[in-house]
């Protein structure tokens, strides 16, 4: 399972790259749009940070961008949606 978690976060770091843009939405938005990707089932990285305000940082790839949001509560994805938990995700600045 560590190594099936280590390889999608190179995949999606690999991604990023290849990308060089990565699209901020709304965490709404972010749960429609998985929702709408019935036909494969959606990878979805999700990291917990924060000391006195919990947050919670989202990626996915869809349809060759990758998609980004926070929340201050986790969001509720559809049950087709593989979800891995990181440490952290870093973003490019």
């Amino acid at each position: 399972m560590a190594g099936a978690a280590a390889a999608a976060a190179i995949a999606i770091a690999n991604a990023i790259k290849a990308s060089g843009a990565i699209v901020e939405v709304d965490p709404e938005v972010f749960t429609t749009m998985l929702a709408r990707e019935r036909e494969d089932r959606p990878l979805v990285i999700m990291a917990q940070s924060g000391f006195i305000r919990t947050r919670y940082r989202y990626l996915t790839a869809c349809r060759g961008f990758i998609f980004s949001t926070e929340s201050a509560a986790p969001l509720m994805l559809p049950g087709h949606a593989d979800l891995i938990t990181a440490r952290k995700i870093w973003t490019p600045s």
